[in-house]
């Protein structure tokens, strides 16, 4: 691959580790200008340190001032917006309805999806002026747990289901001026991805489960455990000039967990 997004404008939004960060290195790497909007602080630092020329801004992803600031910043540095990322995200842990505090179910709920939902939807609204003017596309993170059962807790799960929607509702409504796909990823080898705050899951990274290759290895038809690196290339694509006749799509790079016996 070599120049897949020359010229193109982009944000990504969750970009200071994991398939975010991968997503910003393999834009930069096919040619695109990129904007980043993360809500961490050291890693919005370690970005700005490590990519000066790359315009970093730090928020919250859920709210909308922190979208519309990222837009504009992108904006301004590159002159409009082709692409919108998103890849904000946190996890249950496998935290099933049984198990589920009902004096916690409404903070839980309410974080879970404000993060995994609102923040996409908050995305979308922000870029939604520079991305008709360009007809450019979106890309939204859903997740094998919106396909396949036990890959989330229930909580999780339905978040992603919700993504999924949000892919079909917004391709239908943008087209023809804007394309909206999803990439739907496997287990992924060092993601930081976090637990719910309001079940005291914050400090507990996915990515630092113990033997978390093998596992993620063992699990699926093709015995590969695929990194951030690996899942980046699904959102190149989506991104890109080869993907112009797809929208309301799903790229799955997940190991073949749908031909599992």
């Amino acid at each position: 691959m070599s120049g897949w997004l020359d010229g193109r404008r982009a944000l990504v939004v969750g970009a200071g580790s994991g398939i975010g960060r991968a997503v910003v290195t393999a834009f930069r790497a096919e040619g695109a200008r990129v904007a980043v909007l993360e809500r961490d602080a050291a890693k919005c630092e370690k970005l700005a340190a490590d990519l000066p020329e790359v315009p970093v801004v730090a928020g919250d992803a859920t709210t909308r001032a922190a979208n519309e600031a990222a837009v504009a910043a992108a904006v301004s540095a590159f002159g409009g917006l082709d692409v919108l990322v998103n890849c904000v995200g946190v996890f249950d842990f496998y935290r099933g309805i049984g198990e589920l505090d009902a004096d916690l179910i409404d903070d839980a709920f309410d974080e879970m999806f404000a993060v995994n939902v609102k923040s996409q939807l908050h995305a979308v609204k922000a870029a939604l002026p520079a991305l008709r003017e360009s007809r450019g596309s979106v890309v939204l993170t859903e997740s094998t747990s919106a396909y396949y059962p036990g890959r989330g807790g229930v909580l999780y799960v339905s978040s992603k289901f919700a993504v999924r929607g949000l892919v079909t509702a917004l391709a239908h409504e943008l087209a023809p001026d804007i394309r909206v796909n999803g990439v739907a990823p496997g287990g992924t080898v060092g993601t930081d991805l976090r637990g719910l705050r309001s079940l005291g899951l914050d400090t507990r990274s996915l990515g630092a489960t113990p033997n978390r290759e093998a596992e993620l290895a063992a699990r699926v038809p093709l015995q590969v455990a695929l990194s951030s690196e690996d899942q980046a290339w699904s959102y190149v694509f989506l991104a890109s000039a080869r993907a112009r006749g797809i929208t309301g799509g799903v790229v799955h790079p997940d190991g073949g967990i749908a031909v599992k016996a």
